[in-house]
């Protein structure tokens, strides 16, 4: 995946963790996931429509 290995994965998240701290991570990956969810579904909605 894009040359991306553990070690750079590791280092990402540990740079991430840094900036928002640990008590937001639960939150991004909540918005994260509804955002997600919001697109697929929209994805779907135009699918149907045609």
């Amino acid at each position: 995946m894009f040359g991306v290995g553990i070690p750079e994965l590791i280092i990402i998240l540990f740079i991430i963790v840094l900036l928002f701290g640990a008590s937001r991570l639960p939150e991004i990956g909540r918005g994260l996931g509804k955002g997600i969810k919001n697109f697929k579904e929209s994805t779907k909605d135009e699918d149907r429509r045609d």
